[in-house]
C-alpha cells in the first residue's frame, strides 16, 4: 500500500538538469581548455590591431605618394611637349652661332636638349655631326683641287667647280636634308621624314660620285687621285686623303639613313599622314593664303569687268 501513500497533487521535486555531475564536469573543463584566458580587450590584442592598422595606413600613403609622383612626371612631360610645340616660333634664333656685332643674324633655332625627345636625340646629333663632316670634306676638296690645279694647269675646271660645290652644297645640305630630319624628330612629322628620305637618297648618290672622282667634275676622288701618282706624288697623297673623306661620308650616310628609317618605322608615320600634314601646311600658310586671295580678287575683278563691257 506504500505506493498509494504519495500525494499526486503535491509540488514536484525542483530538479536542475544542469547540476548533473557529468554536465558540470564537461562544461568546467572543456571550455576552460579551449578559450583559456582570451580577452579581446587586453593590451596585447589592442596593440596587434593598432599595428595592423598602422601598416595599412602606411601602405596606402606609399601608394598615394607614388601615384602623385607619376602624375607629376606625366604633367612635366606634357608641359615640355606643349612648350616645344608652342614656343618654337617664340624662341630667338641661335644658329649659326655668330658674334653679336656681326651684321648677319642667326637664321635658325636649334636646341637638342629642349626640342628633340630623348629617344631621338642621339641619332639627330649624329646627323648634325655628319653635316659638319660633310662641310669640312667639301672645304678640303677645294684645297686638294687647288693642289691639283697647281700641279697641272689644265685642271682649272676642277678647282673652279670645287669652289662652287663648297659654296652651294654646304648651305643646301643643311636646309634640304639636315633641317627636315631635325624637324621630323622634333615634331614627329611624316612629311619631314618623307622629304628627308627623298633628298638624302640623292645625297648618298652624290657621295658615291664624289668618292669615284670623275675627271673634270670638281671632286678629288680615287680616279683622279690615282692618276696623279705618276705626275706628283705629294699632290696625289693630298687628293687621296680627300678621297678617303668622301668614302667615309658615303659609308656614314648609308648607315645613318638606315638608322633614321628604323626610327621612322617606330614613330607610326605614314604617307597618308604626310599628305594630310602637307595639305594642312599649305592651307595655313600665310603666303599661300595671300596668293590665293590675290588670285581670287583678280579673277573677280576680271569677271566683273567683262560683265560691264557686255
Amino acid at each position: 500500500m506504500s505506493g498509494f501513500d504519495s500525494n499526486p497533487f503535491a509540488d514536484p521535486v525542483d530538479v536542475n538538469p544542469f547540476q548533473d555531475a557529468s554536465v558540470t564536469q564537461a562544461t568546467s573543463s572543456g571550455a576552460t581548455e579551449i578559450l583559456g584566458d582570451y580577452n579581446p580587450f587586453s593590451a596585447t590584442e589592442t596593440a596587434t590591431a593598432a599595428l595592423g592598422q598602422a601598416n595599412l595606413i602606411k601602405q596606402q600613403e606609399e601608394l598615394e605618394r607614388k601615384a602623385a609622383e607619376l602624375d607629376r612626371k606625366e604633367q612635366e612631360l606634357r608641359s615640355q611637349a606643349a612648350g616645344r610645340a608652342s614656343n618654337i616660333d617664340a624662341k630667338e634664333n641661335n644658329w649659326p652661332p655668330l658674334p653679336k656685332f656681326f651684321p648677319v643674324k642667326p637664321c635658325f633655332y636649334q636646341d637638342f636638349e629642349q626640342e628633340i625627345p630623348e629617344d631621338y636625340r642621339r641619332i639627330c646629333k649624329r646627323m648634325y655631326y655628319l653635316w659638319m663632316f660633310h662641310s669640312a670634306t667639301l672645304f678640303l676638296n677645294v684645297l686638294a683641287c687647288l693642289a691639283y690645279f697647281t700641279a697641272d694647269s689644265v685642271h682649272g675646271v676642277d678647282f673652279g667647280l670645287s669652289i662652287l660645290w663648297f659654296i652651294l652644297f654646304t648651305p643646301v645640305s643643311f636646309i634640304c636634308w639636315y633641317r627636315p630630319v631635325y624637324k621630323a624628330f622634333r615634331s614627329d612629322s611624316s612629311f619631314s621624314f618623307f622629304f628627308f628620305f627623298f633628298v638624302f637618297f640623292f645625297q648618298v648618290a652624290v657621295y658615291i660620285i664624289q668618292t669615284v672622282g670623275i675627271p673634270n667634275w670638281g671632286n678629288s676622288g680615287w680616279i683622279v687621285s690615282i692618276s696623279m701618282i705618276s705626275k706628283n706624288l705629294a699632290v696625289a697623297v693630298v687628293m687621296m686623303v680627300v678621297a678617303g673623306f668622301f668614302t667615309v661620308n658615303a659609308f656614314l650616310a648609308t648607315i645613318l639613313l638606315k638608322m633614321v628609317h628604323s626610327k621612322y618605322r617606330n614613330t607610326g608615320a605614314s604617307f597618308t599622314k604626310a599628305q594630310q600634314e602637307f595639305s594642312q601646311e599649305v592651307l595655313t600658310n600665310r603666303n599661300v593664303q595671300s596668293a590665293a586671295a590675290s588670285a581670287a580678287t583678280s579673277a573677280a575683278q576680271g569677271a566683273f569687268g567683262r560683265t560691264q563691257r557686255d
